[in-house]
């Protein structure tokens, strides 16, 4: 066969996503603290931006009321939206509170917010100076994700300021040091110190100890046995009911009748109360008070002890009521961070280039600070147009409770925004919004159907379990209610669900069999 070289035309179809829209792609999947991170990185990276100050420019916030029905869009003139098609469906877009006292708010036109030559206006009057190019929900009082950091002055922030506590290890040294003083017993007690787990118990064998260090195991037992008796209190046990006694012994309340509970604890689990009372040799009453002083005692000592500082999570979304059924949702200014666009910068250097090199340089900047803008006015939209909607699909959850929590899905708020369903995905990942029942994440209102026997509407599987719940905490002493029971009293109204179903909801809930609930409750009526 002989080889030759030939042109040929072929016709393909491929995806191709460009850097910017995998940037945008990427922000709109960070929460608040990735994407606090990601600006930080940016302002270091770029020249060109920078964090707003709170007294500096002021970006208009966007915020609508949501109502029951199909109201029409009431835009302002200067709402930046007249020429979009990512409008918020049936939400009014309002102005906010301005930043100061003295300042009225600010009118951003649309040329100036995708980087054209419009000019920021307050009351009818330019500004001078940079122009803030952040997304119209950025606004408030705190001044963004800046905070004091970006207030002018060089100080942390008051969350920056926490002290620095010192960790288990650091403490169990410092206690170590204090209760031995010959170099031995202190190698043998830094030895059980590494052995610890994450929840404060002894992880390996004391021969282990004895033959790695080559000592006796009395000295290992020894050293162990001062070390129980470090803070916290329950710290080097070797199991559940080793840890519950050292406790026990600190309080003093630690007897014959306590030594049998503990070692029968896999009886407490079944809620066997009958065998635990032959076993400890009390009554009812003294039983339950034992069972009641275990439960105030700490099962995982070293966790507690060595736990990270809580980080509070700060709301994506605000949602109030707004009177005559409607919601009201804006944005959260302290979770959104305002960037601007230092256009005296950009003047000043810009006039003085004449290096191609340096131009290009320049250019690149500038359209990435441009891009980069307009990537987070984009999110702060899709967070509020998805937000939107469902608090449109969930309003009987906020109006009613729980049990009106509708089944829905990422496919029926993508097909009513008119986005694709993984847009909806990353949009409710790791998004909070504060409501009137509290704060729930976003994804927390997309639950699975249960059928309904009768035909009409299905249920929601999350109001399926809250109804579960509330017959089993209203079940009778003497009549408590079996899985079997359960589906009987869930069809007659309407659910339809296999008892499997029951029994995983049952179990996800950690509430235990009837079995044992009956147990439980007859031990204590006896």
């Amino acid at each position: 066969m002989a080889l030759k070289a030939r042109l040929d035309l072929r016709q393909s179809q491929s995806l191709v996503m460009t850097p910017q829209l995998q940037q945008a792609i990427k922000l709109l999947q960070f929460n608040n603290i990735e994407l606090s991170n990601f600006i930080d990185s940016e302002l270091m990276e770029n020249p060109l931006l920078e964090r707003a100050d709170p007294g500096q420019t002021y970006a208009e916030a966007g915020d609508g009321a949501v109502g029951n029905g199909d109201e029409g869009l009431d835009s302002r003139s200067n709402d930046n939206f007249t020429d979009r098609d990512d409008r918020f469906g049936t939400d009014r877009l309002t102005s906010s509170e301005t930043m100061g006292s003295d300042d009225g708010p600010l009118d951003v036109s649309s040329d100036a917010l995708y980087g054209g030559e419009g000019e920021i206006t307050r009351n009818g009057e330019p500004v001078s100076g940079s122009h803030d190019y952040s997304a119209p929900y950025s606004g408030g009082a705190g001044g963004g994700a800046g905070g004091a950091a970006a207030g002018g002055d060089d100080l942390p922030g008051l969350e920056q300021t926490l002290a620095d506590e010192a960790t288990l290890r650091q403490t169990l040294d410092d206690q170590l040091n204090i209760a031995f003083a010959d170099a031995t017993s202190r190698m043998i007690g830094s030895y059980l110190i590494d052995m610890l787990d994450e929840n404060g118990y002894i992880s390996g064998d004391l021969d282990e100890v004895s033959e790695s260090l080559e000592c006796d195991i009395a000295d290992v037992e020894r050293v162990l046995k001062v070390m129980q008796g470090f803070d916290p209190v329950g710290i080097f046990a070797r199991d559940l009911a080793e840890c519950l006694e050292l406790q026990l012994r600190e309080l003093n309340r630690f007897d014959p009748a306590m030594a049998a509970l503990l070692a029968n604890l896999d009886l407490l689990a079944k809620r066997d109360f009958d065998r635990l009372r032959r076993v400890c040799g009390v009554d009812s009453d003294d039983l339950h008070d034992m069972i009641a002083e275990i439960k105030t005692l700490d099962p995982r000592p070293g966790k507690t002890a060595d736990g990270e500082i809580a980080t509070p999570v700060i709301p994506d979304v605000l949602m109030r009521a707004a009177g005559n059924g409607n919601w009201h949702l804006e944005l959260n200014s302290e979770a959104l961070p305002r960037v601007l666009v230092n256009e005296d910068y950009v003047a000043q250097i810009g006039s003085g280039l004449r290096d191609r090199e340096e131009r290009g340089f320049m250019s690149e900047k500038l359209q990435s600070a441009n891009w980069l803008v307009k990537a987070l006015h984009q999110r702060a939209t899709t967070i509020m147009k998805v937000a939107s909607e469902i608090v449109r699909q969930q309003d009987g959850f906020f109006t009613h409770g729980v049990a009106h929590l509708r089944p829905l899905i990422l496919r029926d708020i993508a097909e009513a925004i008119g986005m694709h369903e993984s847009t909806v995905s990353r949009v409710t990942n790791g998004k909070f919004m504060a409501t009137p029942r509290g704060m729930f994440e976003l994804k927390y209102f997309f639950t699975t159907a249960i059928s309904s026997s009768d035909g009409g509407d299905a249920y929601s599987s999350e109001a399926v379990r809250h109804r579960i719940k509330s017959l089993i905490d209203n079940e009778e002493p003497r009549k408590i209610l079996s899985d079997d029971k359960l589906v009987e009293l869930l069809g007659k109204e309407g659910i339809d669900i296999a008892r499997r179903t029951v029994a995983k909801y049952r179990e996800a809930m950690r509430i235990p069999s009837s079995v044992q609930r009956r147990r439980e409750k007859k031990s204590r009526a006896s």
